[in-house]
């Protein structure tokens, strides 16, 4: 199969280059194709004679989104425009990566596939419109949600806890945020099964189970050998920061398990990619 990639650099774009191994992947990032320029998204897809596209990009930075709105649209939004529009001009089969964010956190017992999104922020909302133009554009296309990513070599909660443990000796962490820890590695692993299938849909892939922010925080120190730095737990309210995030944001994975495709366990899979990182910290 020709697959080509979108944010081949980023943390999911990385892993899915390895767990694709077999296939003829071509990838394509910044500053070579810009996904907001039409015409350079349709000749990579054309070059690369692609079967099907998995579009990674994205601007990710919440809060960066939050002080740019209109940047977080013309990335997210009309990005993901132009890359279904390309793949509908050249019948070409599309994986949108998407986010628990879609949805408002309101709901204690977490979201299923086929829930309705209520974004509630800036970054949320342009990937709803992304969402969005994938369903309308393209038949032939698969949407994943996924939440609280991590992978080696990426800018990410687990290093950043790391790093903030090390430097300042205590850390200051949410316990009202509930989501799920989700190893990138093994999101690209379901994806290859998932394209596999020829199975459209929307679909959350998520490590198994769901914890707080102060919960994966004391597991990453935990593995790291530092429980002698404090973690402080404290609400939303208490930490400032421009965007807000949904409070209860936790996703099930039912539409990829019925198809035979589970993601381990978040803790089994935060003590593997521990085993990896502490080398590097």
């Amino acid at each position: 199969m020709q697959i080509l990639l979108t944010g081949v650099k980023g943390q999911l774009g990385r892993e899915l280059s390895g767990a694709l191994s077999g296939h003829n992947v071509t990838g394509i990032d910044l500053p070579e194709v810009d996904i907001t320029q039409r015409e350079a998204i349709l000749a990579a897809i054309e070059e690369s004679t692609a079967d099907i596209v998995i579009h990674c990009a994205a601007y990710t930075d919440v809060d960066g989104c939050a002080r740019d709105p209109q940047l977080a649209y013309r990335v997210n939004g009309l990005g993901t425009q132009n890359v279904a529009l390309a793949c509908l001009q050249t019948a070409t089969e599309m994986v949108h990566i998407s986010t628990n964010e879609v949805f408002d956190g309101l709901n204690p017992n977490g979201y299923e596939e086929w829930m309705a999104i209520n974004p509630q922020n800036a970054y949320a909302r342009s990937k709803a419109a992304a969402e969005l133009h994938v369903r309308q554009l393209l038949s032939r296309a698969y949407i994943v949600r996924t939440a609280w990513a991590y992978a080696p070599g990426g800018r990410n909660f687990v290093h950043a806890i790391l790093k903030h443990a090390r430097d300042k000796g205590a850390v200051r962490v949410v316990t009202d945020e509930i989501g799920n820890p989700t190893y990138m590695r093994d999101v690209a692993v379901a994806i290859r099964q998932l394209i596999e299938t020829g199975q459209y849909g929307t679909y959350h892939f998520v490590n198994e189970g769901s914890c707080s922010r102060w919960e994966f925080a004391n597991e990453i120190l935990r593995l790291a050998g530092l429980q002698n730095v404090g973690n402080t737990p404290i609400l939303s309210h208490e930490f400032r920061r421009a965007s807000t995030p949904p409070l209860y944001g936790a996703l099930h994975n039912v539409a990829g398990a019925a198809l035979g495709i589970r993601l381990r366990p978040w803790e089994e899979a935060l003590t593997e990619f521990m085993g990896l990182e502490i080398g590097d910290w």
